[in-house]
């Protein structure tokens, strides 16, 4: 356990941390890659942006070429390969957006997008078709049309803020879209998912935190892949977060080579609650981004997988294994089931430990 955790740094700090990492296809060069692994990152990276902040940079093992950080943020040629299947929106974004900037598929909650650009350029970005052509930052009037279509559906209770990541914003534009969704009375609750606490942690800062502090109910969706991510500087930035009342909660992504194997789900996820106070939310299914079967599991292995890690933990640290269906229909619940059969009120239910009971429903009926 990690002790006398050092306070939060300026908000200067994580300027200085994104300048001094991989911002450009240029930037690939000082890297200690071949001559043929450079070249082909560099063809990769032409063609999807690259964006590796220095901490997160700093994770990688150079002497392994496998190394599960670098097969996160490091451009590779496998992306260039398109399978069939494969999609530029995998989960219907687009079909759902009535209104530049948000997608509406779930009645009493919407996505909104205050900007397309990130602090990382995540290699299995299921948005990287988006961020590659939009690349759009943030300005108050681009926004308005869905802050305006917000306001006029009452049904609408949340609001999340994704992209890009919403957090790689300065502190005023945070404060300026909080205080504007404040203003619309049914809210209740504002979301935000990020990458900013795994790859940027100097970013979550007080300012950053009183910016989104307000009305508003407010949850942060951390993306923590791997146990390597839960570095010392990311235990500080959920700590300032859990203080200031937030609630933490992780979504992953199943990653071949780089956290199939259960040792590695097993540690990530008990370490997110027992050291971060991260609750693991969802296990996502990689979706259908283009050039990324290389980094697809099977569904029959990530059940598996899960299966097994219900068996190891808690339940509070086991996150809900889901896939993200492309025509736009949610995210699904992908546990093999439990429930082998019923016979009236007596179901034949197979517990953890793989054995089939009986359970007979008492209840009365009214």
């Amino acid at each position: 356990m990690t002790t006398n955790l050092k306070q939060p740094v300026p908000d200067t700090a994580w300027q200085a941390d994104i300048r001094a990492g991989v911002r450009h296809v240029r930037d690939l060069a000082p890297l200690p890659l071949s001559p043929a692994e450079r070249a082909a990152a560099q063809e990769a990276a032409a063609a999807h942006k690259v964006r590796v902040p220095k901490p997160y940079l700093d994770l990688i093992d150079w002497n392994d070429p496998n190394d599960p950080i670098r097969a996160q943020v490091i451009p590779s040629p496998d992306e260039l390969v398109a399978a069939e299947g494969e999609l530029d929106d995998p989960i219907g974004d687009h079909a759902f957006s009535p209104v530049p900037r948000l997608t509406h598929r779930h009645a009493d909650r919407v996505l909104l997008f205050p900007t397309y650009q990130c602090a990382v350029y995540c290699r299995f970005c299921f948005r990287k078709e988006s961020l590659t052509s939009i690349g759009r930052g943030y300005t108050r009037e681009a926004l308005e049309p869905a802050l305006a279509y917000i306001a006029d559906h009452p049904e609408i209770r949340e609001v999340i803020l994704t992209g890009g990541d919403p957090l790689s914003l300065p502190d005023k534009a945070l404060a300026e879209i909080r205080a504007r969704l404040e203003t619309i009375p049914h809210l209740r609750l504002l979301r935000i998912h990020t990458r900013v606490p795994v790859a940027l942690p100097s970013r979550i800062t007080s300012g950053m935190v009183e910016a989104l502090q307000g009305r508003l109910m407010v949850t942060v969706v951390t993306h923590f892949n791997h146990p390597r991510e839960l570095t010392e500087a990311a235990e500080v930035a959920c700590r300032t977060m859990r203080q200031a009342g937030f609630v933490l909660l992780n979504q992953s992504v199943l990653l071949k080579g780089v956290n199939d194997k259960i040792e590695v789900l097993e540690e990530l996820c008990r370490e997110l609650i027992y050291r971060l106070g991260v609750k693991p939310y969802y296990l996502h299914h990689g979706d259908l981004a283009r050039g990324m079967a290389c980094r697809r599991t099977t569904i029959a292995e990530g059940q598996a997988l899960v299966a097994e890690l219900r068996r190891r933990l808690s339940g509070i640290c086991n996150p809900t294994y889901v896939i993200d269906l492309p025509d736009g229909g949610g995210k699904v619940p992908l546990a093999a089931s439990h429930i082998e059969g019923r016979d009236g009120r007596t179901w034949r239910i197979r517990g953890q430990d793989g054995k089939v009971r009986e359970y007979r429903e008492v209840v009365v009926d009214l």
